[in-house]
């Protein structure tokens, strides 16, 4: 054993051949995505895979470019700030460095059908038609109370 290895095994930090400390040992300052808000910015929560909602630390900047896009705004949080941020909304999950993220949704496309079904787009025969059948049905009405 090396003498990095027999201290850590004094401490009970490190079994002999285990490749990991038995103790969870704090991440240190993580960089954190953020968005901006009315109030300011505002971490990110993510989805694991299973649904849970989950607070996410990058070690480096490097890593978070690399996952979410050398556009991701972040600052810089301890672990144990990120988990008190994250606990009063009921996210317990810390994930450090993911490594895959869902592609960000197209929101062009969207954007493009938003318009084509957009009220503005409706053809005007189509307008008048609902206001004849509007007023049609106003005097139906009027015709069964009036008698």
């Amino acid at each position: 054993m090396s003498p990095v290895e027999q201290a850590e095994h004094a401490e009970g930090l490190k079994e002999p051949g285990d490749a990991e400390p038995s103790e969870r040992v704090p991440a240190g300052l993580l960089y954190v995505p953020v968005r901006s808000g009315p109030a300011g910015c505002t971490a990110r929560f993510f989805r694991t895979p299973l649904g849970g909602r989950t607070a996410v630390g990058f070690t480096s900047a490097a890593r978070l470019a690399a996952t979410l896009g050398p556009e991701q705004a972040s600052i810089r949080l301890s672990e144990p700030a990120l988990r008190a941020l994250a606990a009063p909304l009921g996210v317990t999950a810390l994930t450090v460095d993911p490594q895959f993220s869902a592609p960000a949704a197209d929101r062009t496309a969207a954007a493009v059908r938003e318009r084509e079904n957009s009220w503005r787009r409706w053809h005007p025969q189509h307008v008048g038609a609902l206001r004849v059948t509007g007023a049609a049905a106003v005097v139906a009405c009027l015709n069964l109370l009036i008698g």
